[in-house]
């Protein structure tokens, strides 16, 4: 245990972050933000019979309702920076280049069972355009044209509770002084501690009789941006980096050399290690890794503004010779610049249209060979559990975990997610009606399973061990319709409907209503 405390403080004494910390908003947030309150927000409804339904419980920051009949109470704290947004220097009436910050919130369900969670609990203190932030707070990681109404990043979506962390980060764009501006950029750099793992027995190499082991997270980004401030065209280009790691002292024995430090040096560069004559460890990078690296364009028409994106899939290396090219997020975000500056009942704010493909991963006979074979998307052969934490899957919620299937299809024994390979449609939209502001999702999806479970079984190079377990394909509907509405100064008052129809999840309905008031 002292071992272990003294490698802990070891990674927060390493850490340089620069994160894109994305705090949620309610649909009624107006332009100008609360720079410090309180907020009690009491919650009641019915969320379906097996499971809440999925957009319901997606991209919610793992604060979502227990199923069945449920109310529930949210408390929420926080300071926010004086100056928000892009560092453009010291605030007319602030002539600090200092400012700090913090958020806790927690949130009790009260249902057939009783839970307790905490959402956020973080520190943050800014100088100038830098970030240092300590704790759990509501991240995102990857590039798309809006966090509420996407259907969600390939590598952190903000799907699950956060991971406790810290980072150092410049958490908007600052814009370089030179050539007028012409360039921005962002990015992070963090480490974090998810908990203890379930590890596949096949994964020691000395005996053992404990096979949960501690588990590491290291992030990483940079992302940058092309255009002057007053220039119409905007280009934006970036990658994320994430790992899961640690353990590797308790399953390789003696064979492993390399001390905490090396091997986070091994992890944060992504440098292969093993391999070496008289050492029985195979040659393979340390850990779990994923992300994705984007592109994207914006153009400003006046009256309305439009963003193309792309996040393109990286996990075992098959993109580094574009064999799973054919994989990743594409979408166009149509945002109305004139939102609430007309009389007019009603008016939308953005339009938001997707397309998920991750059906390829490299792993067709006819696909350009690798010798990790099939790219098995947020599953892992070490890390029984996957890209998840608390048993919720990370990166994107269109890839399903077994845990919220619907049951009777095939699934290959350890795999923690039953269906990664997945085509999907996905519509948002968001805007308000007879002063309720309303945001509405729809998701269409057709699921493949895994490479496992399809006729072609996983592989190796051009080595395929077929199952014999196979997947029946099925499509799944989900929407989701949320309205909220002032009813009195600082009351707001809303509602939330959310429907599940097809095969891949249960069918069920769900409905919530809330009301919050802020102090």
């Amino acid at each position: 245990m002292k071992d272990f405390l003294i490698a802990f403080i070891g990674i927060i004494g390493l850490c340089c972050h620069m994160s894109q910390d994305l705090n949620a908003q309610t649909i009624l947030e107006k332009d100008t933000v609360r720079k410090a309150g309180l907020s009690l927000q009491l919650q009641a409804g019915y969320a379906g019979d097996q499971i809440a339904p999925f957009w319901m419980r997606s991209n919610q920051f793992g604060s979502v309702p227990l199923d069945g009949g449920s109310g529930s109470l949210i408390v929420r704290g926080f300071k926010e920076y004086q100056q928000l947004g892009e560092w453009k220097g010291r605030a007319a009436n602030n002539n600090s280049l200092w400012d700090w910050g913090y958020a806790l919130e927690g949130r009790a369900n009260i249902g057939r069972t009783l839970q307790a969670q905490i959402i956020e609990a973080y520190a943050k203190v800014r100088f100038a355009m830098f970030e240092a932030r300590l704790g759990r707070s509501r991240d995102v990681m990857g590039l798309n044209g809006d966090t509420l109404l996407t259907s969600g990043n390939f590598a952190v979506s903000g799907n699950a509770l956060g991971v406790p962390k810290f980072e150092i980060s410049i958490p908007e764009y600052y814009r370089l002084p030179w050539f007028e501006g012409l360039l921005s950029f962002k990015g992070n750099f963090a480490n974090g501690y998810m908990g203890q793992y379930d590890m596949s027995p096949g994964a020691f190499r000395v005996p053992s009789d404990d096979y949960r082991l501690h588990t590491f997270l290291h992030q990483k980004s940079l992302y940058g941006r092309l255009g002057r401030a007053d220039w119409k065209l905007q280009l934006f280009g970036g990658f994320n980096h994430q790992v899961q790691w640690g353990g590797e002292n308790e399953r390789y024995g003696s064979a492993f050399d390399l001390n905490f430090l090396q091997t986070l040096s091994y992890v944060t560069f992504g440098k292969a290690y093993g391999g070496r004559q008289g050492n029985p460890i195979p040659r393979s990078k340390i850990g779990n890794h994923q992300g994705s690296i984007d592109l994207g364009a914006s153009y400003n028409f006046g009256n309305v503004s439009l963003m193309a994106y792309r996040q393109n899939i990286y996990e075992v290396g098959a993109l580094s010779k574009l064999a799973n090219i054919k994989d990743g997020l594409n979408g166009l975000t149509l945002t109305n610049n004139r939102f609430r500056k007309t009389t007019s009942n009603w008016d939308w704010k953005t339009l938001l249209v997707e397309f998920f493909y991750s059906k390829d991963q490299a792993g067709y006979p006819w696909s350009k060979p690798t010798a990790s074979g099939d790219e098995d998307y947020y599953n892992n052969f070490e890390y029984l559990e996957g890209w998840s934490y608390k048993g919720v899957g990370m990166g994107t919620p269109l890839i399903i975990p077994a845990t919220q299937a619907r049951s009777g299809q095939a699934n290959f024994p350890g795999d923690f997610f039953i269906s990664n390979r997945v085509i999907a449609t996905h519509i948002g939209a968001s805007g308000h009606v007879y002063n309720w502001n309303v945001l509405t999702k729809l998701t269409y999806a057709k699921h493949y399973g895994t490479f496992a479970t399809s006729e072609y079984g996983k592989s190796t190079g051009r080595t395929f061990f077929p199952t014999g377990l196979l997947f029946t394909p099925v499509n799944q509907f989900s929407m989701l319709l949320q309205a909220e509405k002032e009813l009195l100064p600082k009351m707001i008052v809303g509602g939330t409907f959310a429907l599940d129809q097809g095969k891949m999840l249960d069918s069920g309905v769900g409905l919530m209503i809330h009301a919050r008031r802020n102090f």
